[in-house]
């Protein structure tokens, strides 16, 4: 389709990227370093941003400000929509929908509270969160 070969097209430098999408360039490059976009390069070392980029800073944006999601909860809901789009593509049942939702919602390591051996979380200490040192 010409219509989503014109939004993969990169046509916005760093700049106007971060201007469209009110984020410092400084967040546009942490979520650069995180794997959550990939703006191509094709002049030396100058980013280039497309319309789709744009979209996804704003889902990332949106999620992120609006959502209360970390860097990992953000990359954890694309791969689970990336995820969905591809079985919806393929023609995947419900069945298998759940399913893969279940596989990507599973944690990958039990909590420290259920560790067999380890202290409750009440007479754990803690750190302060300020400074790093540890709170009574």
């Amino acid at each position: 389709m010409p219509g989503r070969e014109a939004d993969q097209e990169p046509v916005y430098t760093m700049a106007v990227a971060a201007r469209l999408t009110r984020m410092h360039p400084q967040t546009l490059r942490k979520y650069e370093r995180a794997g959550l976009i990939r703006p191509s390069r094709p002049s030396g070392n100058q980013r280039a941003y497309s319309s789709a980029d744009v979209a996804r800073l704003q889902r990332i944006q949106y999620l992120v400000e609006d959502r209360g999601l970390n860097t990992a909860g953000v990359e954890m809901a694309f791969a689970m929509t990336d995820r969905l789009d591809a079985m919806d593509r393929n023609g995947s049942t419900s069945e298998q929908v759940w399913a893969a939702i279940d596989e990507a919602t599973r944690p990958s390591r039990a909590p420290a509270t259920d560790a067999p051996g380890s202290e409750p979380a009440a007479d754990r200490p803690r750190a302060h969160p300020a400074r790093g040192r540890i709170a009574p």
